[in-house]
């Protein structure tokens, strides 16, 4: 049975008992379609297939990519591109084959190209306060009619709340996402539709008014949204060799760097160690306590805790299995890309 150490560093490993763990915290609150796992976070069919099995049928997507990746996967039944897309000629072939997409959309252009992509049926996309994609609340009467005059079905709205994910205080978090979908209620009201698409890993449990919520950290977590207290566990992380050390051991280098992790939320965590900079294969660590017994040595391997799960994500071909200290195999990561 293969080790950490019989793999090249640096590589991406879960582990299987928390990631388990947090599944089933996510399905003890959301089960069934009240959960439409964001497929962005993990960019895995494997991964899509075990959360299949785990009741949820419908999913969430970034990019087209994704959508082709789970059709071609027997994933198709119930898919969302939840950004807007003004090239949409992809789509076509998949509604040709019979999956079932819909679409945000929130303008007259972004109808049109949905429209001419074959698709069938749209979620109107507000802004509830993220200053991203999303129309405002007072277009969505004049879009709704736009849509239906094209022979669209609007299933309901979609608006995300992204601005609220990392509000420290919980009852902050609570009162912001209130006020939010209070627009999405009223837009809501305007346009129709049974669906209302809202929500992630930070307000899962706090939104009461979405029909579905668009999760995936869940699965695995980061440094940013373990600082907000929610009920689930770090999975993810890098492992990497300690490959020099500064002769009075005041510093020492691993080979991991920006290539294999991201930073727009800060720097990795670790035992033992504050990273002091990283440059693209390595990451130069300042020792808590050098010249002791747990200072690094050249061969060490370091488990990196993961800044920002998405984007990481998105730089490995696959992700490592572990299980108690021991390589149970491997999810690919194959979903990547546009």
């Amino acid at each position: 049975m293969r080790k950490l150490n019989d793999l090249q560093t640096p590589y991406l490993a879960v582990d299987l008992d928390i990631f388990q763990r947090n599944l089933e915290t996510m399905q003890s609150v959301r089960s069934g379609s009240s959960l439409r796992p964001h497929v962005k976070a993990f960019k895995s069919t494997d991964i899509a297939g075990i959360l299949k099995q785990s009741g949820y049928s419908g999913f969430c997507c970034a990019t087209i990519k994704e959508l082709e990746g789970l059709v071609a996967s027997g994933l198709g039944d119930d898919l969302l591109l939840a950004n807007e897309t003004l090239n949409a000629s992809r789509l076509r072939s998949l509604v040709d084959h019979g999956a079932q997409v819909t679409v945000a959309v929130d303008s007259t252009e972004t109808i049109d190209a949905a429209k001419e992509g074959g698709i069938r049926n749209v979620l109107l996309d507000v802004n509830v306060g993220l200053p991203r994609c999303g129309c405002d609340l007072k277009d969505v009467e004049n879009l709704s009619t736009y849509a239906r005059r094209k022979g669209l079905n609007i299933l309901g709205v979609m608006g995300y709340e992204g601005h609220l994910m990392f509000t420290p205080d919980r009852a902050d978090r609570k009162q912001g996402v209130a006020k939010a979908m209070q627009v999405l209620k009223e837009a809501h009201s305007i346009a129709g539709g049974d669906i209302i698409s809202a929500g992630g890993t930070g307000t899962f449990d706090l939104n009461e008014l979405a029909t579905e919520i668009q999760a995936g950290s869940f699965l695995f977590m980061d440094t940013r949204y373990s600082t907000v207290g929610l009920p689930f566990e770090e999975s993810l992380t890098i492992v990497s060799t300690i490959i020099s050390i500064e002769r009075d051991q005041s510093r020492a280098v691993c080979d991991a760097g920006v290539k294999s992790f991201a930073t727009d939320y800060g720097k990795p965590k670790l035992k033992n160690g504050v990273i002091e900079f990283c440059s693209d294969e390595h990451s130069t660590i300042v020792p808590t306590e050098p010249r002791s017994e747990t200072a690094f040595k050249v061969g060490d391997l370091i488990r990196l805790r993961v800044p920002h799960v998405d984007p990481t994500i998105a730089k490995h071909p696959r992700l490592v299995c572990l299980q108690e200290g021991y390589i149970r195999g491997d999810w690919k990561v194959d979903l990547r890309g546009w």
